[in-house]
């Protein structure tokens, strides 16, 4: 895990689930900066192909971890049967659909550096607002 006053990054490896007798493991590397105190960039990497980046709430994944979150495009429950060890998360697109299982350990350790470095409820006081401004209305 590495923490700084910019950025708290983890890779951990998660299990592609295939069938249910099939899983892959997937590297993934978790990255949330201060500055866009809401999100939890996810990139993936698999074997040959170029990375995959999907950007989650983090308040989705906190949620994730007391019981079943999200609709549509990314969906996160826990894994019945097996403790509090393992939960699912479903990423959705118009390319299919990836189910997860991952490790609660690591996300909850991660969660709790992003939340060292910003608690729950103060992200806006993270966000430069001029700039965030300027930028939306600045030209093409």
């Amino acid at each position: 895990m590495k923490k700084s006053l910019k950025t708290v990054e983890r890779r951990v490896t998660v299990q592609l689930v295939v069938s249910r007798a099939c899983s892959l493991p997937l590297r993934v590397r978790l990255r949330y900066e201060p500055t866009d105190p809401y999100v939890v960039h996810a990139v993936f990497f698999a074997d040959g192909d170029e990375p995959v980046e999907w950007v989650l709430g983090r308040d989705l994944l906190a949620d994730g971890l007391e019981g079943s979150a999200g609709y549509a495009d990314v969906r996160i429950w826990s894994a019945a049967g097996r403790g509090d060890q393992s939960m699912f998360i479903a990423l959705g697109s118009s390319a299919g659909t990836a189910l997860l299982e991952v490790p609660v350990r690591d996300i909850t350790s991660f969660l709790q550096y992003t939340e060292a470095l910003v608690p729950r409820g103060t992200e806006s006081g993270h966000i430069d607002w001029d700039a965030e401004l300027a930028r939306l209305l600045s030209p093409g």
